[in-house]
């Protein structure tokens, strides 16, 4: 069997795309993303317990655990997390980013998305890849300070928590993410 280069490199490349084509079924992604956000929510709950108070009055939250951003010119983030309804989680979510600009460095943080309204969380379930926009109201908790939902515009459909950052990168908004249902 004579094997070339372009064979050898044709056929990693067939690989490494038909891995990635796996759909999860029976792996243990669920219960590791599962055991993450409640890390994240208990992690979150006793660093700002205001977010406790405002937990109970969302319809529903989509707890990103662990968002790794990075970017040197054209720059990207990506996590996985879950939807919960009522405490239980309902979906499994990916979110991606994709920026350009002068920018450069990494960073980690988790960010929580409470639905405050049934029609925003409707709007969410329904979407096929719902993207972020500047309409989320942030609450950005400092270290020492209390968070509770007067401190937030109680009017806006979604409150976006974003806490836990390390990196050496500046700022983390959610404009332009967009969230997509997978099967993890």
């Amino acid at each position: 069997m004579d094997m070339t280069r372009r064979t050898l490199t044709l056929g990693l490349g067939a690989m490494g795309v038909l891995s990635a084509c796996g759909n999860g079924i029976g792996s243990s992604g669920s219960a590791k993303i599962d055991a993450r956000v409640n890390a994240t929510l208990s992690q979150m709950y006793s660093q700002f317990p205001g977010t406790v108070n405002l937990s109970e009055k969302a319809a529903g939250l989509l707890v990103m655990p662990l968002v790794t951003e990075a970017g040197l010119g054209l720059g990207g983030a990506y996590g996985r997390g879950a939807l919960r309804v009522g405490g239980a989680t309902v979906d499994y979510y990916s979110m991606v980013r994709g920026s350009g600009g002068l920018q450069i460095g990494a960073q980690q943080y988790a960010h929580v998305l409470f639905f405050m309204t049934d029609e925003a969380l409707m709007n969410f379930r329904r979407s096929p890849g719902w993207a972020a926009a500047a309409n989320i109201e942030y609450a950005t908790p400092e270290k020492g300070d209390t968070l509770a939902a007067e401190t937030t515009t109680s009017l806006s459909p979604v409150i976006a928590v974003i806490f836990g950052q390390s990196g050496l990168r500046v700022g983390a908004t959610l404009e332009g993410t967009k969230y997509t249902r997978i099967i993890p």
